[in-house]
């Protein structure tokens, strides 16, 4: 097994690992995304992936994928989490690596559950089987940063998704914000959408442009749409109540009243309520709630008053920035109207990811520090 301890060598079929495991993007939370290979005499003879929640997990696809089952005991398997050593919706993946005779299992990174956390890695080892650790480590955490965070703080990732023109204004004087963009970054915010469990947006942005919330553009999986209403001033005519995808509407106990909510919910709308804080609903709250129902990661569009409330609360884990090359400056109608609806401006740290374009539009990643 020539060059099998060398890092570049495991560093390949680990890329294949990450590949294979993105492709369950959208379909599997809340368990983490999973891509496992095979590898005898230098050749993969299998591999495969967690296709869906519920479904069998990467390293038994993988298995499942090799023609001759007798290579299995001069294999290597990749796999870019720990596998797992508990009963859950399927058998331990541990228990079925140890039948298979494999003798060495490389892994990129510790599962964060609390029911696996480095037993798999345990169970492997005490069966004899050869473990490699920490190959492309970062980048499998960085793949499962929702998975991860989820189970380490028992909140949702949450990421803003803000769009502006190059002066800095996320709509118009008279508060217009839609088709800031081009089509090709509504593209990609419908791609990243359909990446989240939920996706979250207020009562004014609802109001102002009355939007789906969906994914329609790309192939993908509606997510959750949150909405946040305080004074329950959304009509129940709304898109984001229509019967393309479920809606969850979150409003304020105080204000609430239970002929209101009956009748939303006789809708088939499901409701919840929390309390209010000083400027709006208790925002850490609402973050609570969602990840008590399994939402581990949130999608923001809403307008700059929502997002600065999320920002200020230290509730915001990235922030995807599309910049549009237009100056939006008065609405055109009066010279000395006031100028657009800034975006937030308050100053926080950001760790800066490789910007993109996306048609004439610049898109940038961004981690809250």
């Amino acid at each position: 097994m020539s060059g099998t301890n060398n890092q570049r060598y495991h560093e390949r079929f680990m890329l294949r690992c990450l590949e294979l495991a993105e492709k369950g993007a959208g379909y599997v939370s809340p368990n983490p995304m999973v891509g496992s290979v095979l590898v005898a005499g230098g050749q993969v003879i299998g591999e495969g992936y967690h296709e869906r929640f519920g479904g069998p997990h990467a390293e038994v696809n993988a298995i499942d994928s090799v023609k001759d089952k007798a290579q299995l005991r001069q294999s290597t398997l990749y796999v870019n989490l720990e596998p797992c050593s508990h009963h859950g919706k399927t058998s331990p993946c541990c228990d079925l690596l140890i039948e298979k005779k494999i003798p060495r299992v490389v892994i990129a990174c510790v599962d964060p559950h609390e029911k696996v956390a480095g037993k798999g890695i345990q169970k492997l080892r005490e069966a004899g089987i050869e473990v490699i650790e920490g190959v492309l480590r970062d980048r499998s955490l960085k793949l499962n940063e929702a998975f991860v965070k989820s189970h380490e703080k028992n909140m949702p990732f949450v990421s803003i998704k803000l769009a502006q023109s190059l002066d800095g204004k996320a709509a118009t004087a008279k508060g217009v914000s839609q088709w800031i963009t081009g089509y090709e970054a509504r593209k990609e915010v419908h791609r990243q959408r359909g990446r989240y469990d939920a996706v979250l947006s207020g009562s004014l942005t609802v109001l102002a442009d009355d939007p789906l919330l969906t994914v329609r553009h790309v192939k993908g999986r509606n997510p959750l749409r949150v909405v946040l209403d305080r004074m329950l001033r959304i009509p129940e005519t709304a898109n984001v109540f229509n019967e393309d995808a479920p809606t969850l509407l979150i409003t304020s106990k105080e204000k609430a009243e239970a002929v209101q909510l009956d009748r939303l919910q006789k809708k088939g709308i499901e409701v919840a309520c929390v309390n209010e804080v000083q400027d709006g609903l208790d925002l850490h709250e609402v973050m609570r709630f969602l990840h008590a129902k399994h939402i581990l990661s949130v999608f923001v569009e809403s307008g700059p008053r929502l997002s600065a409330s999320l920002l200020r609360s230290m509730l915001v884990d990235k922030v995807y920035i599309h910049v549009a090359p237009k100056l939006i400056g008065s609405d055109g109608l009066d010279s000395f109207a006031p100028l657009g609806v800034d975006a937030p401006d308050q100053a926080f740290g950001l760790r800066f990811e490789q910007p993109c374009f996306f048609g004439e539009d610049l898109l940038i990643e961004a981690y809250v520090l």
